[in-house]
């Protein structure tokens, strides 16, 4: 099941973004909007959901997020954009953004927006 998160989810919604993968989360981050997308089959569902949503591609940045380990790693096929000079699945020149708008400036909204805080609460 597919989350859009803005502040900490429950343990039971983390459940639900781990049902296609039971390891990993896939997760698209607006870094602008401070918006998170996870639990898609591909970063690419994730990635749609956003853009249905108001954000914008240029803003939009893939990973995939082991929620055991709590763990992220930065690569995702939507991170390729040559146009914007990344070549590659990685971007490390967003990581730093990709962290701070996953794991701060939480807000209260309707439920179907979900906390992500510091990922999960225990």
């Amino acid at each position: 099941m597919m989350h859009l998160l803005d502040c900490p989810a429950t343990p039971r919604q983390v459940q639900e973004m781990l049902e296609v993968y039971p390891m990993l989360v896939k997760i698209v981050v607006d870094i602008r909007r401070r918006l998170l997308a996870g639990g898609g089959e591909m970063h690419a569902d994730c990635e749609a959901l956003l853009l249905a949503e108001g954000s914008e591609q240029d803003d939009l940045w893939g990973a995939n997020w082991y929620p055991a380990e709590q763990r992220i790693e930065f690569e995702s096929l939507i991170n390729i954009r040559p146009r914007l000079g990344n070549r590659s699945i990685e971007c490390p020149c967003v990581w730093a953004s990709l962290f701070r708008a996953m794991t701060s400036g939480a807000k209260s909204q309707p439920s179907r927006r979900i906390c992500l805080g510091a990922f999960s609460e225990k």
